[in-house]
């Protein structure tokens, strides 16, 4: 039955192309009807030609035009309509993949943080591709050969018992022949094939991974422990599909075992009832005929329910995700807020990513508009977490958060990031060019609006040594760049956004001292205006900011401005101590200059 529901599920894919796929299935039937009539004229022919003709070439063949026409017309169509069904059901089957591709493509990439932290971008893409490779090959055989072939089988076999019914018992025992043998095999073979597809899955996870971290494995000496496990892998692949193959194996010499001996006893039964006046020469031959296309159409069904076997796994790893319900997702109620002022106040906020262990707990602080709130505390305190919850990469498991007096649950998601800007901690940045890394802050950026924010990013400069300029291509996440470089297009990006409600995760911690100053500079007068949060290690970065937000445990344990938790003497006091001790002076955040007294 599962695989049933698969294929239908298959089929069912093509609802928005109903109308064309309605068409490609009446003419299959009409195909199958044809291809079994086409054989029965031919048996008649025979039978006429054996019989008594009328004297006379133009009487003979005038007795054998209606057949022989008849015949000939069958042929034609047979050819036409085949070709004419095949091209049709490769358009459709080519655009209906693309769009599906698509769509999946789309789904998972909409699907939370939370997903793809458990999910390997390898085993996606393995999982997309083969999903939809597999939905193409199902369609377009589906109306090339499986329907006709199932529409012969089903209707027009027990039809060849109204013929003769005697020559045709040896046809319905090979169908049953058949179905038992596939059956069995299917049985045999199931669990088996499904342990291939989990290697499969492992296979592609371990070479994205490797390749993924090519500077890791090549620093670390590891090419030959690599390629050897990629090689246990595949090793581990074959001793699971070899006996998959054995059973199927075994069908195919069975089944070419049991159409011989079906032809042969069509033979001899007709020869017998030929003798005994049971049958005509015409019959026979129609049945040979008959027996030849079934024979062909039953090896189609048994390598269709082969394939189908094969890459119901497949389908249902590609289902799987594709039925994967995103935790964070539009209400039906949702609304696009335009830009917002940029108040954010969040209200007893808790989270937890496993269930078990909180990551934020009780969260309650307010940011007004333009104010530069900054976020300290020791690694895996809550920090990025807050911040993630405000761009609803995740939703809190209780309390709220509102951007502009309204609870952001009810913005679309889109409309809500679009008022925020990010500059992560770790760069990530597309394999594509400077301007196509530039323009995911703003589409329709001009190349004069982002050469002024790689500008203020300091990025311009080295932009510009590079003959190709903003088209120069930065390689798989930004790898023909120095880290500082990365971190100056990510800035740029978040400027050329212009996002009212701002978040820097670290943004300037891979920029040399030079560069940092000319950054902070820059951000100064971006900052100015805007809700910005920062997330910072470094103290020294933080002594201007309005608020400074203290993490511990998931908890916000101290808030205030820098001289205020200091004279408290608490956790931030010793934080600070530990840093750069009493003695220095800690520099400022950028953008903060705008709070100073």
């Amino acid at each position: 039955m599962a695989f049933i529901r698969t294929y239908l599920r298959v089929l069912g894919l093509l609802r928005p192309d109903a109308r064309l796929a309605m068409t490609l299935a009446l003419a299959n039937i009409a195909l199958a009807g044809s291809q079994f009539v086409e054989p029965v004229l031919f048996g008649r022919i025979i039978d006429a030609l054996a019989g008594t003709l009328p004297e006379g070439l133009a009487a003979a063949a005038l007795a054998l035009a209606p057949l022989m026409g008849t015949w000939i017309g069958f042929g034609l169509f047979i050819i036409v309509a085949g070709t004419l069904v095949a091209w049709y059901a490769d358009r459709m089957a080519h655009c209906r993949r693309n769009l599906v591709l698509a769509d999946f493509f789309e789904h998972v990439l909409a699907l939370p943080l939370a997903y793809h932290s458990g999910a390997h971008s390898g085993r996606q893409i393995k999982i997309m591709l083969t999903g939809t490779d597999t939905l193409w090959w199902l369609w377009v055989q589906f109306f090339r050969e499986h329907f006709a072939a199932f529409v012969f089988i089903a209707v027009l076999l027990p039809a060849t018992l109204i013929i003769n019914w005697r020559l045709a018992l040896p046809l319905l025992v090979l169908c049953l022949a058949f179905t038992a043998l596939t059956a069995l095999v299917m049985h045999k073979a199931n669990a088996m094939q499904q342990a291939v597809e989990r290697h499969y899955s492992d296979l592609a996870e371990t070479a994205a991974d490797a390749l993924g971290n090519v500077a890791l494995v090549q620093s670390y000496a590891r090419v030959e422990l690599e390629v050897s496990a990629l090689k246990g892998l595949v090793d581990s692949l074959l001793r699971a599909q070899m006996p998959v193959l054995s059973w199927w194996a075994m069908a195919a010499v069975l089944t070419r075992a049991a159409t011989t001996l079906t032809l042969l006893v069509i033979l001899l039964a007709g020869t017998y009832l030929k003798l005994v006046g049971l049958a005509s020469v015409g019959q026979i031959v129609s049945f040979m005929s008959i027996a030849s296309l079934l024979i062909t159409r039953l090896e189609q069904v048994v390598g269709f329910a082969n394939r189908l076997f094969m890459d119901v796994p497949r389908l249902a790893e590609f289902f799987d995700v594709f039925d994967t319900v995103p935790a964070v997702r539009d209400r039906p109620d949702a609304v696009d807020p335009g830009r917002v002022r940029g108040l954010v106040e969040f209200k007893d906020v808790s989270f937890s990513y496993d269930g078990k262990r909180s990551a934020a707990t009780d969260l309650t602080f307010t940011a007004l508009p333009g104010e530069t709130v900054a976020l300290v505390g020791p690694t895996g305190s809550g920090k990025s977490t807050a911040l993630a919850l405000l761009h609803r990469a995740f939703d809190p498991q209780s309390g709220i958060i509102k951007v502009d007096g309204m609870d952001i649950r009810g913005f679309t998601l889109t409309g809500l990031r679009r008022n925020i800007g990010v500059v992560f901690q770790e760069t990530l940045l597309f394999n594509r060019s400077i301007a196509e890394n530039l323009r995911v802050g703003k589409p329709d950026a001009t190349d004069e609006e982002m050469r002024a924010a790689a500008a203020r990013a300091q990025a311009l400069e080295f932009i510009e040594r590079n003959p190709e300029g903003l088209e120069a291509r930065i390689g798989e996440r930004g790898r023909l760049l120095s880290g500082g470089e990365r971190q100056r297009i990510a800035i740029a990006r978040a400027l050329l956004k212009d996002p009212p409600i701002l978040i820097l995760d670290e943004a300037t911690s891979a920029l040399d001292p030079v560069t940092e100053a000319r950054v902070t500079a820059a951000l100064d007068e971006v900052m100015r205006g805007r809700t910005t949060f920062v997330i910072a290690h470094r103290l020294s970065t933080v002594r201007n900011a309005t608020r400074i937000l203290v993490f511990q445990n998931a908890r916000i344990v101290e808030t205030g401005t820098f001289d205020e938790l200091v004279k408290r003497g608490g956790f931030f006091a010793e934080l600070a101590e530990a840093q750069f001790g009493s003695a220095n002076k800690p520099a400022r955040i950028p953008g903060a200059a705008q709070h100073e007294a």
